[in-house]
């Protein structure tokens, strides 16, 4: 264990944060440099239930010693900051929280990996844990010990929702916040990084940033990443258990943002498919098929009625539009602080 007092490690902190957009906001006391697992922590105007994040980190029930890197995306505002500060000055967490000045969903999640990557050496398991998501007691365990087991590159596990508005349970089974998969086990791809592990092998295949700040406001940065993971041979694992809750407000419970988050899903989709095809005749079959999609959408969409809200129903009617939209680059950005409700 090779434990520094903050004040002994002025020269490598900053070390560490060598980009002129990024600076160290907060730290613990100590550090210990020889930890092998690092949680990140993207945050935006969410101190409150940044508070209850960290509170489940704290109770993780784990004898393995791990660190934080936070990265406050308000570089005006800094809500986030003082809450982080809190927890790394009361050594109930070690770690740092930086500011990324350059506001973005990509640019906030590259300055959390690379700074956990360049601060803490030895660490080789990098998870990520968004500030609207409390991780359950057994999380981290779990997802290192499958990291451990099955050697996967890159393990996903299931981000539950817990909806504000108690009156619409059946939201849960709806696409845009069902988990991708129900079982634990290898699978194919896992498509976001609101619960997940990164080994750093998997982080050193390519160059950086590791998400492609095309993506920076719209989304889907996480989705690209492991797709080209995929591409690469890497392998992928799921773990049904180690579950995180996601806050969801009142204002994602409504039809306009259901809407709009179908439309986003599919523009991400398309985005991803084009990026990756190689020749302009796969790119022209990655267009053939989002044509092919709406008409295709609209049966599904019918079929969905007989079975489900339609609310449920026209999701696939609002990622073919996505899609399509997309295609005639016309796309949301989510993601730009001017857009994000908090």
């Amino acid at each position: 264990m090779t434990l520094i007092p903050t004040d002994l490690s002025a020269r490598r902190i900053p070390d560490a944060v060598r980009d002129p957009n990024r600076e160290i906001a907060a730290s613990s006391r100590v550090l210990d440099l020889s930890v092998g697992i690092v949680v990140c922590i993207p945050c935006f105007r969410r101190p409150q239930h940044l508070r209850l994040t960290l509170e489940s980190l704290v109770r993780q029930r784990t004898p393995r010693s791990f660190a934080v890197v936070m990265v406050e995306n308000d570089a005006g505002g800094r809500e986030s900051a003082p809450v982080a500060a809190e927890f790394l000055a009361a050594g109930k967490l070690q770690g740092v929280c930086l500011v990324e000045k350059r506001q973005g969903n990509c640019r906030a999640i590259n300055a959390a990996f690379e700074t956990a990557q360049t601060l803490f050496p030895a660490a080789t398991r990098f998870l990520m844990i968004d500030d609207d998501e409390i991780a359950s007691p057994d999380w981290l365990e779990l997802m290192v010990r499958t990291c451990e087991a099955t050697g996967a590159d890159v393990v996903g596990g299931p981000v539950l929702p817990v909806f504000d508005d108690d009156t619409k349970p059946w939201l849960s089974r709806h696409p845009a916040f069902c988990p991708a998969y129900d079982y634990s086990g290898a699978v194919p791809l896992i498509y976001g990084c609101g619960n997940c592990l990164i080994t750093r092998s998997a982080f050193e295949r390519f160059g950086g940033p590791a998400f492609d700040l095309r993506f920076n406001f719209l989304g889907g940065g996480d989705t690209d990443f492991f797709v080209r993971c995929r591409d690469a041979g890497m392998t992928f694992h799921w773990t049904a258990e180690a579950v995180i809750t996601e806050t969801v407000p009142h204002s994602r419970t409504s039809l306009n943002w259901i809407a709009r988050r179908g439309l986003r899903i599919g523009a991400i989709n398309y985005r991803v498919q084009y990026k990756a095809a190689q020749s302009a005749a796969v790119r022209m079959r990655v267009f053939a098929q989002m044509l092919g999609r709406l008409p295709l959408s609209l049966v599904r969409a019918a079929q969905l009625l007989t079975t489900s809200k339609a609310v449920v129903a026209m999701h696939p009617v609002m990622v073919a539009l996505g899609a399509a939209f997309a295609a005639f680059g016309v796309e949301p950005k989510p993601y730009e602080a001017s857009k994000i409700v908090s």
